[in-house]
């Protein structure tokens, strides 16, 4: 098997590498959530099991959506703070990126 798949790798690289960098961002992705809220959930039924879990990936998604507001300039257009409107430049809005931090 090892080979069979060695010979694929060789003769197919763009398509084995752009399969493996799928799986590779599946694979952080899970390790990052895991590090956040842990490895386990606490429910005992299995849908609540279910629900618990995709709960942990929702909660993750908005943990990136708000570091990535941090990261390119603190605001966002679905966000206002202190009536901070989308039309003030950005160097006005530079100041309530201390806030967020």
């Amino acid at each position: 098997m090892w080979r069979k798949t060695f010979h694929y790798f060789q003769l197919h690289k763009d398509e084995f590498l752009e399969h493996y960098h799928k799986r590779s961002n599946v694979e952080s992705t899970f390790s990052a959530i895991k590090k956040k809220f842990g490895e386990s959930v606490k429910s005992k039924n299995r849908i609540a099991q279910k629900n618990e879990l995709l709960c942990k990936i929702i909660a993750y998604n908005i943990t990136v959506l708000i570091h990535e507001m941090i990261q390119l300039n603190g605001t966002s257009e679905f966000l206002s703070f202190d009536g901070l409107q989308k039309e003030e430049t950005l160097k006005e809005s530079k100041k309530y990126k201390l806030i967020m931090l």
